[in-house]
């Protein structure tokens, strides 16, 4: 009987050290080294079993898909400060400033495109921020439209490939990283497409939330327009096609893709004459930060699953989902609630990390197709990045936003698009076929 207890306890364990605020990567570490230590005293568990840790750790510094990670986050933070955000904001803003709520497209359709180069939220949320919040601001948006607009454009990074999120969800569930990439295309495009057409019942619902540009803003028409428009959005959508493009046709790796992006993001930069020493250490020391992070708490998280497969934890977690009501619907409702709940707490490297190990096997013994259902939690934990209070895009946001913008304002604009992705989140569900289609 105490044998029984000690996956649901070393489960609570972490959950209690999480709580109590200590970082992810030790908390994994110290809690599974802990519970080994009883475990063997109390003969619940094989000593034998940490024999395999110098491998596993040495398997996670030979991963030749985790290499993707740093190469595209290079490749984002190159592009973000070299200024290919600003331009395209621009550029963008004076095609659809006409429009009522052009500003708003231009956000959104910048936010995607960011996406497909950069994979990295915060680099499009504070670019965006910056640049745009205060223009929207000052023509007369509504606050909460324009914050909102602002926070859930640059979340689609984490859904729009390349996202690091896929990456890591690829290889936690021992899937393609291109197939992922192919799989998450469409419902990425769709929920751009939401946000659009949000934006545009907004603007038939109340015109003055979201004004037309005054024809004084709109100092580019014509020839000059069209030149700007081939200089700041062509370079990009080339570098987009080198790199997704050559990983959906299979003629290079997502690593290879990787390098080929962050090889073109410094030739970009190069060819603007803004690549200098600064620019190149920062996005070098933000890189080296961001890849010590994901591989600290993926040491941490292999060292978890080896002690906790070996209290019988992956069983504990199959009898636990598996006799949920309901079969492969029932489990697949109560995944997506509980990540929904713990991205409120957690990064989505987190959840990841923790629960996507223990969730796979059990998705597999219920028939459910691994890429839609890595897709699937990658639309859902891209929630992690909006949901207020917790909301990492609103900090972001936050943190770049004008003083006489509200907190709470920032928290009243995400909510619409918080529900959006919720109705994404059901679509993926109901209609698989938008995934898996695109993977046969």
């Amino acid at each position: 009987m105490a044998f029984e207890l000690m996956a649901p306890l070393m489960f609570a364990g972490l959950v209690v050290f999480l709580l109590l605020g200590y970082p992810v990567a030790f908390s994994l570490g110290a809690v599974a080294l802990l519970f080994a230590v009883v475990g063997i005293q109390l003969d619940f568990f094989q000593p034998s079993l940490l024999q395999a840790l110098p491998e596993r750790v040495f398997g996670i510094m030979s991963n030749q898909t985790l290499l993707a990670i740093p190469f595209f986050t290079f490749m984002g933070l190159i592009l973000e400060r070299s200024g290919m955000a600003e331009e395209l904001l621009d550029t963008v803003g004076q095609l659809f400033g006409a429009l009522r709520g052009g500003l708003a497209y231009a956000v959104i359709l910048v936010g995607a495109l960011l996406a497909a180069t950069t994979g990295v939220v915060a680099a499009s949320v504070i670019a965006m921020g910056l640049i745009s919040l205060p223009i929207m601001l000052r023509y007369g948006y509504s606050t909460r439209l324009a914050t909102g607009v602002i926070a859930a454009s640059g979340t689609l990074a984490q859904i729009i490939p390349p996202s690091l999120v896929l990456i890591v969800m690829a290889d936690q569930l021992g899937v393609s990283v291109g197939d992922m990439y192919r799989g998450a295309l469409a419902p990425g495009l769709m929920l751009t497409g939401l946000y659009l057409l949000f934006v545009l019942g907004v603007t038939l619902i109340d015109p003055k939330s979201a004004p037309a540009l005054p024809p004084e803003a709109r100092t580019m028409r014509g020839l000059a327009l069209a030149e700007h428009v081939a200089v700041s959005m062509i370079p990009p959508l080339i570098l987009i096609f080198l790199v997704l493009g050559t990983i959906f046709l299979g003629i290079a790796t997502p690593t290879e893709g990787g390098a080929m992006g962050a090889a073109g993001a410094l030739a970009l930069a190069l060819t603007k004459r803004r690549l200098g020493w600064s620019l190149l250490r920062q996005a070098m020391d933000s890189t080296t930060r961001l890849t010590s992070f994901v591989v600290f708490i993926l040491m941490g998280s292999t060292i978890f699953s080896l002690v906790f497969r070996g209290v019988d934890g992956d069983l504990w977690v199959e009898r636990l989902l598996t006799g949920l009501p309901g079969g492969a619907l029932g489990f697949l409702i109560v995944v997506n609630l509980m990540v929904f709940l713990l991205a409120f707490f957690l990064d989505f490297f987190e959840i990841a990390f923790i629960l996507v190990p223990l969730l796979a096997p059990v998705a597999q013994k219920l028939g459910i197709d691994l890429i839609w259902f890595g897709v699937l939690l990658g639309v859902n934990m891209q929630t992690s990045f909006m949901h207020p209070p917790f909301g990492f895009a609103l900090f972001y946001l936050r943190s770049v936003a004008p003083k006489e913008v509200r907190t709470a304002d920032i928290y009243w604009g995400a909510i619409p698009f918080v529900v959006i992705q919720v109705i994404m989140v059901g679509l993926v569900i109901a209609f698989p076929g938008m995934v898996i289609s695109s993977i046969r």
